[in-house]
């Protein structure tokens, strides 16, 4: 096994099954389908990492925005009261279309809670700690942005989810490889000793993966971008720039130590790489991504010092976004 046949090995594991994808699109696309009919609603669009085809093996839940009429809720997006009664119509009208029990577009949904932002929406047994859940956002469109209801400051608050999307696309019309590499860092950042949020991992590759290069050189460069930036004192936001800090409690200085232990390691797989010595590269790689990353063949002889230097590119002192 060589290293692009172990990284096509582990792009499978990252990846989440053809089934399951096929399930979640279906789930997600009954909210559409509900929601598009009701007269107080303008639109619902897709969101989060499966709208964005960053989502990673396995799939939990999916999102959608409701876009409701402004003028069918005049009193939605002012603070006070409107921002829980945008969530409690929100799962109103979930329970009435899609209620396991008396749904009149479809029965499926066992349960409908609202959190700070979105109604979560459990299709399988809530007592699951897999269940698949849909979380519907209620929004507005107002100044080419969403506001969205804030039940624990009582608030609206804007957003631009679409920004990300579009963000996305235009790295994965640059390299067709861009959203299954965000897979497999947003992989990386599961197995760390520290909560990493997937968002952080994924809003970072916008600035420090590069899109005109191999998997593998691509993966060493971001860590390489990134372990500066972050050691740099530079926290990720919201890349819209309307959200601030995506995750505001994360340790800063345990993820600058994650993400500066991985780019050693991949240094070392690139150097290992170089010299045609395909065990080492394979397992420096298996040290970054963990036990799920195929195992390296048979050695045929220790690490032979590089010929080529792995040249980290230019790191620009930018913020997020």
């Amino acid at each position: 096994m060589n290293v692009a046949e172990a990284f096509n090995a582990f792009q499978k594991v990252v990846n989440a099954d053809s089934e399951n994808v096929r399930e979640a699109r279906i789930r997600r696309d009954l909210f559409a389908g509900a929601f598009e009919a009701e007269q107080d609603v303008k639109e619902v669009v897709p969101s989060g990492s499966f709208a964005r085809g960053t989502h990673k093996d396995p799939i939990h839940d999916v999102d959608v925005i409701i876009i409701f009429n402004e003028d069918d809720h005049p009193d939605w997006g002012s603070p006070g009261e409107s921002a829980s009664d945008a969530l409690n119509h929100t799962r109103e009208r979930v329970n009435a279309l899609l209620g396991a029990t008396n749904g009149t577009y479809e029965k499926a949904v066992r349960l409908a809670r609202w959190r700070n932002h979105a109604v979560k929406c459990f299709l399988d047994d809530p007592n699951d700690p897999d269940a698949f859940t849909v979380d519907a956002m209620p929004a507005l469109r107002r100044e080419g942005k969403l506001l969205i209801p804030e039940a624990i400051s009582k608030d609206w608050v804007f957003c631009d989810p679409e920004y990300l999307i579009a963000e996305v696309a235009t790295r994965q019309n640059e390299w067709n490889d861009f959203t299954e590499t965000v897979r497999m860092l947003k992989w990386w950042a599961s197995v760390q000793e520290i909560k990493i949020k997937s968002l952080v991992t994924e809003v970072l590759s916008l600035d420090c993966l590069p899109t005109n290069s191999n998997q593998p050189s691509a993966i060493n460069q971001f860590f390489v971008s990134a372990s500066y930036q972050i050691a740099g004192g530079n926290e990720v936001h919201d890349p819209a720039g309307l959200c601030g800090p995506i995750q505001p409690d994360l340790d800063y200085s345990q993820f600058s130590d994650c993400l500066q232990s991985a780019r050693e390691n991949t240094i070392k797989a690139v150097r290992a790489q170089i010299n045609n010595d395909s065990t080492n590269a394979i397992k420096y790689w298996g040290e970054v991504f963990g036990d799920d990353f195929p195992k390296p063949p048979k050695s045929r002889g220790g690490l032979a010092p590089a010929t080529l230097p792995a040249t980290p590119r230019l790191v620009k002192d930018t913020p997020q976004g």
